[in-house]
Parts: C-alpha cells; sequence; structure tokens
C-alpha cells in the first residue's frame, strides 16, 4: 500500500562529487555515493523548489535565495512562505492516499501541504535581541521534540560567525526524535547545514573541509541507522558544489552606481540603495546574480555593461553568472565608513543580496565583517567539476541530475 512506505531524505549542503573524492571515499559501507547535476541556479531556496516541485526553480518560482518585487519596490532574501514555490508536489498523489509527510528546516516551508513542519522561526524584539524560537506544526512538534532532546534549537550556530557543526548535530537528532514518533510521517525530508560554513569561509582546498566533511559523516551515520530501525529508506543528496574564490569578489552594484543606473541617498552618513529611484541594479546571490532593469531602453547597455565587467562569465536572461573562482557581493558602497547600519550585522532580510561575510566577524565581537575578500568560497555554477553527490538505499545506479531524483522520490511514492 503506497501509504505505507517510508522514505527519509536528507538535503546535504555543499556535498559535491570532488569535495568527498578529496577528503573522504564514495564508499559509505554498503551503499555508494554517485555524481550528479544539480540545478541553476545552485543554491538553497532554488534546489529545494525544483526538488519538491520536480521543476526547474525558475518554473517552480524560486529564482535563488532573494528575489525582486516590482511592485513593492523591494528585495527579499529569505522568506518562508510555501506559496513562494509554485506547482505540484512530488508528495501530493501520496499524501492524498493517506500517507503522512513531513519537512524539517527546509526554506519556504511555513503552509506547505505536509503534516509535519519546524523550521527556525525567531522573535525580533523592538528595541534590539530576539527570542529564539521554531515554528512547527503540529504546534508542539518542537517543543516535544526540544524536551525529548532536553535542549533547543540556538539560532547562533545555523548562521553567522559562530555558525558550525552543532547546528546539523541538532537537526540530525531531532529527525531521529521524528522517525521514533508513533505518529511519524512516511515521507520526511530534513536539512543538514554546517557543511557550508567552513567550506565558505575557507574553501575547499582550506584542511577545515575535510574535518566538516567528516563531521558531516556522524550526523548522516545517526540518521542511517535511524532510518533503518524505524523501517525508512533513505536517500541522500548534496545540493549544491562549493568552489575555491581564486579570483575574489564582483561588486556589480558599485559598477551600476559608477555609470549612474543605481541611485543611492545618504542617511546620517550611510550610503543605502534606491531601489525605487534606480534604472537598474543586481540582486547578488553567490555566483550568479538577477540583474532588474527598469526602462527596457537601458536593457542592452545594462546587460553588455554587465557582461564586460571582469569576472562575469556571461549573462543569460537577465542571470549573470560568474566567472569560476569568483563571486557577486551585493556591496555599492567602496568607503566601509558609509556602509549601511545593516551591513556589519547578521541582517538576512534587509539586506538586498546574500552576504557570506556574516560567516565572520567584524571589527567588534557584536559585528559581521564588511570585508569580501575574506570568503574563501562561493556556489551556484553547475556543469563538469561542480557535480554533487547522492546515495540511496532504493537506487544505485546513474543519475543525471537532482530533478531526476526528484522524479524518482515521486515515482516511488506513488
Amino acid at each position: 500500500m503506497t501509504a505505507e512506505r517510508k522514505l527519509l531524505v536528507v538535503q546535504v549542503a555543499g556535498l559535491g562529487w570532488d569535495l568527498l573524492n578529496k577528503y573522504g571515499s564514495s564508499r559509505w559501507d554498503e551503499l555508494r555515493f554517485e555524481p550528479a547535476q544539480s540545478v541553476f541556479p545552485a543554491v538553497t531556496c532554488a534546489v529545494q523548489a525544483a526538488f519538491r516541485t520536480g521543476l526547474m526553480p525558475v518554473d517552480a518560482g524560486m529564482p535563488g535565495n532573494g528575489f525582486y518585487d516590482p511592485k513593492l519596490n523591494k528585495v527579499f532574501f529569505w522568506e518562508q512562505s510555501s506559496s513562494l514555490v509554485q506547482g505540484e508536489r512530488i508528495w501530493d498523489d501520496f499524501r492524498a492516499r493517506g500517507g503522512k509527510s513531513g519537512m524539517l528546516f527546509w526554506q519556504q516551508s511555513m503552509g506547505e501541504q505536509v503534516d509535519f513542519i519546524m523550521t527556525p522561526a525567531p522573535i525580533h524584539k523592538h528595541h534590539g535581541g530576539m527570542i529564539q524560537d521554531c515554528y512547527s506544526q503540529p504546534k508542539d512538534l518542537y517543543q516535544r521534540v526540544a524536551d525529548s532532546m532536553d535542549r533547543t534549537f540556538d539560532l547562533k550556530y545555523y548562521w553567522g560567525p559562530q555558525a558550525s557543526c552543532l547546528s546539523s548535530q541538532w537537526i540530525a537528532k531531532a529527525t531521529e526524535k521524528v522517525m521514533q514518533m508513533d505518529d511519524a510521517p512516511g515521507f520526511l525530508m530534513t536539512y543538514l547545514p554546517s557543511m557550508d560554513y567552513d567550506l565558505q569561509r575557507y574553501g575547499v582546498s582550506h584542511e577545515s573541509s575535510g574535518v566538516a566533511l567528516r563531521e558531516l559523516f556522524v550526523d548522516l551515520d545517526l540518521l542511517r541507522k535511524a532510518a533503518k530501525d524505524k523501517g525508512y529508506e533513505l536517500l541522500v543528496f548534496g545540493d549544491y558544489a562549493i568552489a575555491d574564490v581564486t579570483a575574489g569578489p564582483v561588486y556589480l552594484n558599485r559598477v551600476l552606481l559608477e555609470e549612474g543606473y543605481l541611485k543611492t541617498r545618504e542617511v546620517k552618513s550611510r550610503l543605502y540603495a534606491d531601489l525605487p529611484g534606480s534604472r537598474a541594479f543586481a540582486v547578488c546571490d553567490h555566483e550568479a546574480a538577477q540583474i532588474f532593469i527598469r526602462d527596457e531602453d537601458d536593457s542592452k547597455k545594462v546587460l553588455k555593461l554587465i557582461n564586460n565587467v571582469e569576472g562575469v562569465e556571461t549573462v543569460q536572461d537577465n542571470i549573470a553568472v560568474a566567472a569560476d573562482g569568483s563571486w557577486f557581493a551585493y556591496q555599492w558602497w567602496d568607503d566601509d565608513a558609509m556602509a549601511p547600519e545593516y551591513a556589519t550585522h547578521v541582517d538576512i532580510h534587509n539586506k538586498p543580496g546574500f552576504d557570506p561575510c556574516e560567516l565572520f566577524t567584524g571589527n567588534f565581537f557584536w559585528q559581521t565583517s564588511l570585508d569580501a575578500t575574506r570568503v574563501g568560497g562561493s556556489h551556484g555554477r553547475v556543469g563538469p567539476g561542480r557535480e554533487v553527490c547522492w546515495t540511496s538505499t532504493l537506487w544505485n545506479d546513474d543519475v543525471e541530475d537532482l530533478l531526476e531524483l526528484s522524479r524518482r522520490v515521486e515515482e516511488y511514492l506513488g
């Protein structure tokens, strides 16, 4: 019976094929990892949207981790509404037949048509600081899990200068606890983020990446055992492959500012982007950047300008792709003294671009860095040398890409 089928899907940030073979082995006891292509852009939200729908990210409504809303004249990053992801879900038929499904620590999970949800949802206090919490369905799920572990989820280990393997350790243990519940979902998706941190901080070639991989397999071993004990099949896949930054950051918004396309406004000696008044700007997201051009008459000039910037490999459909070894930093200011107030803080929702500098401490311990040259690794590109890896108790043959894996999961669930 379809509803009795049980499958645990584990998405692993940064689990690239080359990384695995550099610091580990494709053999994992009786299982064997195989290479596959990710989807473009190979960033968290885009990959997750593609996997849950079987569609390319642009068709699933998630062209990256962020997007620009022309009606609101605002850039949004890391928004959590499931309605942002368009398309039918690969578990819809399984659930319609009575199967339960769950999603732990995936992006855009709030309001998703699943039975179990757990995702970080802190409450930001009016005068600074925050109340740590996780949103969950059923409402008591997070508290049940935290009580059984005797510890709550600590957001500082999930992102920021202190981000570490402690985040994945908690999530792996929480996933085990969910599988052990009497009402556990038959189809469960979870996410292990922590390999992403040191690979971005220091790059794949740094020895810390090997340490991160070994730490990951402690969590994977726990999940494999828990899945086997509870009768779950297992699928583990990497979402993107991180590569060393060898040429440094590319500042597209500085170029657009210099040429008069991006407008700014100065507030108390700090320079903020004036998106409503701008003719063009770049929403930078690792190795990809969405180029927004307000007037079609400017389109050819702007795209030619971007295409000629050193560190840009190509521009297609208004999306710039960084050359191998480069990445796109969102900053538009040259003088750090004029950086917006949010620039020196972990502020993933106010910054109009992804900022890996948040992984580094700044001039003071309560600040994050402004120095984009410190970033050692980036991702987003696909193609040769950027394969991710996957393994499963269900399949051991060749898979072209993550969309094919998604289709196989849908077929298995029935």
